[in-house]
């Protein structure tokens, strides 16, 4: 039976968790009272079932607005992952075929070098267009057809396929494209339309007005070390800059605001579709997705995914030196794979996504857990101690 839920005025947890998972209220009550996340959820499913549920804080830097249980907030990367899944529904319906040339469904990306370039390399972060050349208007991120436009236009940094790069900002537009291609739709009609509308799904590219006043703020990071030294790469005169030091630039910040950090509570913004950035969902709409991936594919009688395409998708396709990060990455199809840098649990075929700050969202198909994160404090970097703890955690209780 599960514990009762703690929604008493001023109580520092608020939801719900089954008995066994109690210490993880009591690890989100530690961290909220350290300073370490103004507002937070923390939800896991085992066996698709929900046994954890918790939120703490507050919604916003002025602590006026609480963190409740329909709190959504941009969860940055995570959604690169919901984008891929978009992708594998449709490979696995027949409708993509994943090692066929992208420009078989957008033509226009044929040129300049990338006739071969593959759908998997989209999805593997392979296709060697992290960033685009050529100066941008700053708007240029809102504008779809002008984006992937120049995106079709840009010559690949590498050879598509001959080495894999973190595409920060682009994949979900390259992606998106395809889907849009095939589908007709965008990608945030298509993800609404076919799957966390009929799977009571709570995440969004392309966020409506009527969800503004349950939306948190994303709170800048703090100044750093890391922080300085990350801001001092990318506040280099692109004027001054070419080949791979211009592309890890461009990646970030071409057009400017590409990464939403100063326009990320902006009605402009979470209108846009954005899709590797600027999705927005809580932790329980990632886990509730994510159970579907650890389990069967089915949720509430909605198909996400088959476990054969769950098996081809976390197969690794890259795993050594990242072109644009600069250390060791890991990815399947899609999504990151655990590793020794940044485990997802003690189990090998864990997968799914970390986001900017430390949002994140994992499946572990041997545990049959799923766990989603989120919050509203920005830091760099991904995966941190404290998320690390409350995984941990969970592990110890299953």
């Amino acid at each position: 039976m599960k514990s009762q839920s703690d929604d008493r005025p001023g109580a520092a947890v608020h939801g719900h968790c089954e008995p066994r998972f109690e210490r993880l209220r009591g690890a989100l009550a530690e961290i909220m009272a350290a300073g370490t996340e103004v507002g937070a959820a923390l939800a896991v499913c085992v066996d698709k079932q929900p046994v954890v549920d918790l939120w703490a804080g507050h919604a916003g830097a002025a602590r006026t607005r609480p963190w409740t249980r329909d709190t959504i907030v941009n969860l940055f990367s995570v959604g690169k992952a919901v984008t891929a899944v978009c992708a594998l529904r449709l490979a696995e319906a027949g409708r993509l075929d994943l090692d066929t040339p992208v420009a078989r469904y957008w033509p226009e990306v044929a040129q300049a070098g990338k006739a071969d370039l593959r759908i998997r390399h989209l999805l593997a972060h392979q296709a060697g267009l992290p960033g685009i050349a050529r100066p941008l208007p700053p708007d240029t991120w809102a504008r779809w057809e002008v984006m992937t436009q120049a995106l079709a236009e840009q010559a690949p940094w590498w050879t598509p396929g001959s080495g894999h790069g973190y595409h920060v900002n682009t994949q979900g537009f390259l992606i998106g494209e395809v889907v849009r291609r095939v589908t007709g739709q965008s990608i945030g009609t298509y993800l609404r339309e076919s799957l966390t509308g009929p799977a009571g799904i709570d995440f969004h590219i392309g966020l409506g007005p009527e969800h503004d006043a349950r939306c948190a703020e994303f709170i800048p990071p703090p100044p750093s070390p890391e922080r300085e030294e990350f801001e001092r790469r990318l506040g280099a005169d692109p004027g001054r800059l070419s080949g791979l030091p211009l592309m890890r630039l461009n990646a970030y910040r071409n057009p400017p605001n590409l990464s939403g950090m100063s326009i990320v509570n902006t009605r402009a913004w979470r209108a846009a579709e954005v899709p590797s950035t600027n999705g927005h969902g809580n932790a329980r709409a990632v886990a509730r997705l994510y159970s579907a991936l650890a389990g069967d594919g089915e949720l509430d009688g909605v198909h996400v995914l088959a476990p054969e395409t769950v098996a081809r998708a976390i197969t690794e396709q890259v795993n050594g030196p990242d072109i644009v990060l600069e250390r060791p990455t890991r990815y399947g199809l899609g999504f990151q794979l655990t590793m020794p840098e940044r485990r997802l649990g003690p189990n090998p075929r864990a997968f799914g996504h970390f986001g900017a700050g430390g949002s994140l969202g994992f499946a572990d198909p041997d545990a049959r857990v799923a766990i989603g994160y989120a919050m509203n404090q920005g830091r760099p970097g991904w995966q941190h101690r404290h998320v690390r703890h409350l995984i941990d955690l969970v592990y110890a209780a299953l």
